[in-house]
């Protein structure tokens, strides 16, 4: 009886977890370059009443263990990082990136990654983040943040930047933008804002060539925005099974209760 209960304890504490990235994938539907999370269950260690037996032959025939489950736990929550939708915006420093890859932002010495493309030029000329001001680095092999002096910028599918400097003339900017890849990109731990950070599980950030369209990397759509990957007709589907699977254990603790009831009412 007491397994029960904690089964059914299991059940909701693990339903309510999935019940909270639903709800957090569901809040960043119009977040730009966002990727859901997406919980999987898997159950717990389980009780062996009696181990499994062989046949003999001619004499008498195996039997299976007997196992009794002590309920479920969170088994992974990952990051689907598949294309998100365009969002055409016409602002020339708005990149998306179509394909595999993630921009290179830079903050003293350390190196976060981002789908999320809403730059822009500031006062000095750096190409930033417009969220945060972090700097968006090259294609070198250590980026470098980009300054362009000049206006009219025009970026290329393949990360080249085109300019027009002081004095009218074209220019082109000697490295293009930079596209980091990683060994397992659902492994990026999430730093805020749009960001990751590389972890032990995503492995290293692939060297050089980090230019777009090159080595893997997908290519750059200028004037666009990559959208959330957030299907919400999945995600209310979603949270309609997590919601009937946290009434259905907590139904199962009303049970076992109400048999434990039972049990003790036998001695009046």
């Amino acid at each position: 009886m007491m397994r029960a209960l904690f089964s059914g304890v299991s059940g909701l504490q693990t339903h309510q977890i999935k019940m909270d990235v639903l709800a957090n994938n569901i809040a960043n539907v119009n977040t730009i370059g966002f990727k859901k999370g997406q919980v999987t269950f898997q159950d717990m260690l389980s009780q062996t009443l009696t181990d499994g037996k062989s046949g003999t032959a001619n004499t008498i025939g195996g039997t299976n263990a007997q196992q009794i489950g002590l309920g479920v736990m969170v088994g992974a929550i990952n990051n689907i990082h598949t294309q998100g939708a365009a969002a055409t915006t016409g602002k020339s420093t708005d990149l998306m990136i179509q394909g595999e890859g993630y921009f290179i932002l830079k903050e003293g010495t350390n190196l976060y990654y981002s789908r999320a493309g809403a730059f822009m030029l500031d006062n000095a000329g750096n190409l930033v983040n417009s969220a945060n001001g972090m700097l968006v680095c090259n294609d070198a092999a250590a980026p470098t943040p980009i300054n362009i002096t000049g206006s009219n910028i025009n970026i290329a599918s393949d990360g080249t930047i085109s300019y027009l400097d002081a004095l009218g003339a074209p220019q082109v900017y000697p490295s293009k933008i930079g596209l980091a890849t990683f060994p397992n990109s659902q492994g990026l731990k999430k730093a805020g804002e749009n960001m990751y950070i590389e972890s032990l599980a995503s492995g290293a950030a692939n060297v050089a060539p980090n230019t777009p369209g090159l080595a893997g990397r997908g290519t750059l759509i200028a004037g666009s925005l990559e959208m959330s990957n957030v299907d919400l007709a999945q995600e209310f589907v979603d949270m309609i099974i997590t919601e009937r699977g946290y009434q259905a254990n907590s139904r199962t603790i009303r049970t076992a209760d109400e048999m434990l009831q039972e049990l003790i009412n036998l001695k009046r």
